[in-house]
């Protein structure tokens, strides 16, 4: 189990993590202290250089550059010989560990690992006191890192093994640190963990042949030493430390810093009303869960894959083709490897799922902005930096250039970061502009200005790609609709799953050429909104004249062609057996698009038979949040079970968030049912999600539909954590 708390401060990012090590039968608690480079009081482009950027390792760290140092940390018991197993992870600026069962023996090997050119003083025996690299590399200059131990609080000193069977024929090595220094290619840093290990089982194994028929044998951490040596040209090292029990030992990496300070209580306040839970408790969760999603932050390099090719049955009739001007209308069919890119990514476990999600990296940016506004924009402009000159995203999986996810990054623009209702708020001349505060750079009036202008483009380019290559057919059924282009269909769907809606095996219309999914019209009608609100506020009229007009014939079209009057629900359209068209009408979270996003007017008859729906615990309703699925549908619980009935704390953000600021907020006939649904679900979600953490020690990727107890992936930080915003009432 691992849990974290973090400090975010003006000029460092304190984190600490509580590590068990079932495996190993050793324990220690991480305290991380990571510096950020600052030149001014707010974020700049080098405050965010540094960070816990590899969110698949326990513990993660390095700058934004494509090639440059790359530090970590793994360990293993040395208990017994059978403890040998490790674990990757990345450095911090302090490491402690003390044992979590004293019944139990505690002992472990660390070994902090750089790919850095330097070493101190070398001994064969190992080296006694602070260990210190000096390097340089283009980007980052010249820099030194110490590593020293220290006093602790845990007893007085860090302590080895020094007694035991045979401990006089090693006498000169014990309580040391020991180190290797090995050579790497440009792209084997993946290597690195079993690079070392063989480093070091290569010393060990004769020794181990030695004394295999003896008995008792020496102590495990005699045997398993690195062998202080390095090889000319070394460019990774690893340095090795043993302790029996507690320790501590500091890593520092020298770099200008500030000192201006900033708690987390002022961005996260608790709003307690109604929650009958501890305020106390609620707050050191909500930093919990908090840190674990900054820490799930990474840095990614390489070349996607591009499927021009691909196509299901149903996607192969498509009216979509390629522009007579797009380049890569003539490339070979078939899958082929782009340029290399950069992504600044959040991810939405770091032990599960630790690479960047399109479709979750819009709820992601919604928390990080709340917390810091210019990180939250430089994670955006990385994705939309994938846009390419055709509008289309690309990513580390295999992509088909007509397959699309939930475009959520529009929430990021229209809700958290940036948000222009918050920039309108610093109009010239307002002091407020002369005062910056950390994070909030891009809040000033010429900054944001300056920066939704220099996304528009290509955010336009990914809009005008959504609208060609998802587009409905209307006139081919005889559909009856006020306008006669606004229709959507996810395409790369399969028989059985609309993996591109993010929804894989929620209930759908046979898969056909002429199916519409509510889900994505709506996802349309919101970033259209999205769009006019950029372009109002950066100048760009006849743009927002123009997406004013999509986003009525949009609206329109979601009551002319997904509005059920039998069943009062919107749904989704399909094509029946005689080649018909008919509404497919699943109890769920895609009925409540069009609410979810506030589409819907606060004066909409539609918003009765909606929140009836929301509010049965026959159907969506349950103790611990809505459910994805009505409990009376006859699909309910069955198959995968992933979107069939299991509640999701993404959706119910929406939710909650649609009830906040538009229905329960705004005069109309449905207000105060709004309100009283607000507060009775909020409380549901926290209170579940909350009791669940205590109970399990993780946030969970959903939560049983029946019993509200977490399930599948965990620990599930990404859009899960949005609860500390559902505490918070920051929508």
């Amino acid at each position: 189990m691992d849990t974290f708390e973090h400090v975010r401060l003006a000029n460092v990012s304190v984190t600490c993590a509580s590590v068990h090590y079932q495996e190993c039968g050793c324990s220690g608690c991480f305290c991380l202290l990571l510096p950020a480079v600052r030149s001014s009081p707010g974020n700049t482009t080098d405050d965010l250089l540094w960070g816990v950027y590899r969110p698949g390792l326990y513990l993660g760290l390095r700058p934004r550059l494509p090639q440059s140092l790359v530090t970590g940390l793994m360990w293993f018991g040395t208990q017994n010989y059978q403890s040998l197993d490790y674990h990757g992870g990345s450095w911090a600026v302090r490491v402690k560990g003390k044992p979590i069962n004293l019944a139990y023996p505690s002992r472990i090997s660390t070994m902090f690992y750089m790919a850095i050119e330097g070493l101190g003083d070398e001994d064969e025996n190992g080296i006694d006191g602070p260990v210190e690299f000096t390097g340089n590399t283009p980007d980052l200059d010249e820099f030194t890192l110490r590593i020293i131990g220290r006093y602790t609080l845990l007893g007085p000193y860090n302590k080895a093994v020094t007694k035991g069977p045979h401990a006089e024929e090693f006498v000169d090595r014990l309580g040391k640190t020991h180190f290797v220094g090995l050579r790497i290619g440009t792209n084997e840093l993946w290597t690195a963990k079993d690079r070392i290990f063989q480093s070091m089982l290569g010393r060990a194994s004769p020794l181990a042949e030695k004394y295999r028929q003896t008995e008792p044998a020496p102590d495990p951490s005699f045997i398993l030493q690195l062998p202080d040596e390095s090889v000319t040209g070394s460019n990774l090292y690893a340095v090795q430390k043993l302790f029996d029990g507690a320790f501590q030992f500091d890593v520092i990496f020298e770099s200008g810093s500030a000192t201006q300070t900033l708690d987390s209580k002022d961005i996260f306040p608790i709003h307690g009303s109604g929650l009958a839970l501890d305020l106390e408790r609620l707050e050191t969760f909500s930093k919990a869960i908090t840190s674990n999603l900054f820490g799930g932050i990474g840095y990614f390099y390489g070349t996607s894959i591009v499927d021009k090719g691909f196509a299901y049955e149903w996607d192969q009739e498509d009216e979509y083709s390629y522009d007579e001007d797009d380049e890569q209308r003539d490339l070979p069919q078939g899958p082929r490897l782009t340029e290399p890119k950069a992504l600044f990514t959040a991810t939405p476990s770091r032990s599960f799922f630790p690479r960047g999600f399109y479709w979750d990296e819009g709820f992601h940016l919604l928390h990080i902005g709340e917390w810091d506004n210019d990180l939250s924009l430089q994670i955006l402009k990385s994705w939309i930096d994938l846009i390419d000159e055709n509008g289309t995203t690309l990513s580390f999986q295999t992509q088909v250039p007509n397959v699309a996810n939930p475009p959520t990054l529009t929430m990021a623009s229209a809700m958290g970061a940036p948000s222009y209702a918050e920039l309108g708020m610093d109009y010239p001349g307002n002091d407020w502009a002369n005062t910056p505060q950390p994070g909030t750079e891009y809040l000033t009036f010429e900054n944001g200005v300056s920066f939704l202008r220099s996304i528009y483009q290509p955010l336009r380019r990914h809009y005008d790609w959504f609208r060609r290559t998802q587009r409905g057919q209307i006139k081919q059924y005889g559909r009856r609709a006020r306008s006669r282009t606004e229709a959507y269909r996810w395409r790369g769907r399969t028989e059985t799953h609309v993996l591109p809606s993010g929804m894989d095996d929620y209930p759908r219309p046979t898969a056909h050429t002429g199916e519409l999914h509510l889900d994505l019209i709506s996802w349309m009608g919101f970033f259209t909104r999205t769009m006019r609100g950029i372009a109002e506020f950066i100048g760009e009229t006849e743009d927002a004249a123009s997406f004013a007009e999509i986003e009525k014939a949009i609206i329109d079209n979601i009551d002319d062609l997904h509005w059920n009057e039998e069943h009062q629900m919107y749904c989704d359209v399909g094509i029946n057996q005689d080649d018909e068209s008919e509404h497919v009408c699943h109890k769920g979270y895609i009925s409540l698009f069009p609410f979810m996003l506030a589409l819907l007017p606060p004066d909409s008859p539609h918003l009765g038979p909606i929140f009836d729906m929301l509010r049965d615990p026959d159907h969506l309703w349950s103790p611990y949040g809505i459910r994805s699925l009505s409990a009376s549908h006859p699909a309910f619980g069955t198959g995968e079970n992933y979107w069939k009935g299991p509640i999701w704390i993404q959706m119910n953000y929406l939710v909650l968030r649609a009830l906040y600021t538009t229905y329960a907020a705004v005069d109309g006939p449905y207000q105060e049912r709004a309100k009283a649904i607000y507060a009775e679900l909020r409380k549901n979600v926290v209170e579940n999600v909350f009791k669940e953490y205590e109970r399990t020690g993780y946030v969970w990727e959903q939560y049983d539909a029946i019993t509200g107890e977490g399930r599948r992936s965990h620990p599930f930080t990404g859009w899960t954590s949005l609860v500390t915003l559902i505490l918070a009432d920051k929508y």
